[in-house]
């Protein structure tokens, strides 16, 4: 699967969120080491802290797909995803919380994954290491002194 193609499910992920409250729809597409594809986005709610990012939406079905340790690709787009196509020129990251969830997936896959960080319409990618996202990041490795 090409970075297109990737970025391209993200987008179309993207369009099937549920943003009423920010109206900023976010969508993340993960490839496993096989080939296999699954896809979140992001869900809000009235709680807004009750809400769900896209990528623990993606991570969740990927855990139940193929395993977290399969994770191989990432791909992230957001934008306004109101109208029939996803818009928007800024590149959106994981945020901090997405960060440390992609983090425990990297270290029970054993690699840093790249993440390509997509506008609404695609136009702009950025390719981000998760350790350059997350250089200090707290993982499994942190508890080996919990006893």
């Amino acid at each position: 699967m090409t970075d297109a193609d990737l970025i391209a499910a993200a987008r179309a992920a993207a369009l099937k969120a549920y943003a009423p409250y920010s109206g900023y729809s976010v969508g993340c597409a993960i490839l496993s080491t096989d080939g296999e594809l699954v896809t979140g986005a992001n869900m809000e709610n009235a709680c807004y802290r009750l809400g769900i990012c896209a990528e623990q939406s993606a991570l969740t079905t990927a855990q139940h797909a193929f395993g977290l340790r399969n994770v191989a690709r990432i791909a992230v787009a957001g934008g306004n995803g109101a109208g029939d196509a996803l818009t928007g020129a800024q590149s959106v990251t994981p945020c901090g919380g997405c960060r440390q969830a992609l983090l425990e997936a990297s270290h029970l896959a054993g690699r840093d994954f790249e993440i390509l960080c997509a506008s609404g319409d695609g136009q702009k990618v950025e390719r981000l290491s998760l350790s350059t996202l997350i250089p200090h990041g707290f993982g499994p490795a942190s508890l080996a002194d919990a006893g």
